[in-house]
């Protein structure tokens, strides 16, 4: 019998072989949350017929005032959600929340959307409909009202609702701008 230890590779290259598979590390949690608000089917007319891909559209949150949407294309739809996924975590934004719920009422527009969000009373929940509700419940936002006027096309509601959110400010900030204390304003 031949000792298994001693022996040298035959092939010296295969000794200095990478292996075939390498375990890619597992996606780190970063604390967002997503939703994907819709999926739309495109189709493109070319010379040689037509050619489908996908657009999704996804929002991402951390449930404490930051929040994300983003859009993407591709020619299937798990990789049109990554591709949102991705713009969303991209495009995030602070919101200035007061507890629950948001320090004054604002009207958010893109397009022909508008969205009227108004602060609610602790315990009255998300009443809001369509394409509104993902967005404040992953900001964190418990008690709201929201109604959305004009166009009630996912996308423009979703950026109006943005619009809306992004503009909001504490009695803080607002005393801050102003020279002035808080109970002053109030």
């Amino acid at each position: 019998m031949q000792n298994t230890e001693n022996r040298k590779p035959e092939n010296k290259k295969a000794e200095n072989r990478k292996p075939r598979f390498e375990k890619r590390p597992a996606k780190v949690d970063d604390g967002l949350d997503k939703k994907l608000v819709e999926v739309n089917r495109v189709t493109k007319v070319v010379k040689g017929g037509r050619t489908m891909r996908f657009a999704a559209l996804v929002v991402v949150g951390d449930r404490h005032g930051k929040i994300g949407m983003g859009t993407g294309k591709a020619a299937e739809v798990p990789s049109a959600i990554e591709k949102a996924t991705q713009a969303a975590k991209k495009n995030m934004i602070t919101v200035a929340l007061d507890g629950q719920t948001i320090p004054h009422d604002i009207i958010g527009r893109y397009g022909k959307s508008s969205v009227k969000l108004l602060p609610s009373t602790e315990g009255s929940g998300v009443i809001a409909g369509g394409s509104v509700r993902p967005v404040v419940e992953l900001c964190g936002i418990k008690d709201i009202t929201a109604k959305v006027y004009g166009s009630r096309s996912k996308i423009n509601c979703v950026r109006a609702t943005f619009d809306g959110l992004s503009k909001l400010q504490t009695a803080e900030t607002i005393a801050k701008l102003r020279g002035k204390t808080v109970e002053e304003i109030r």
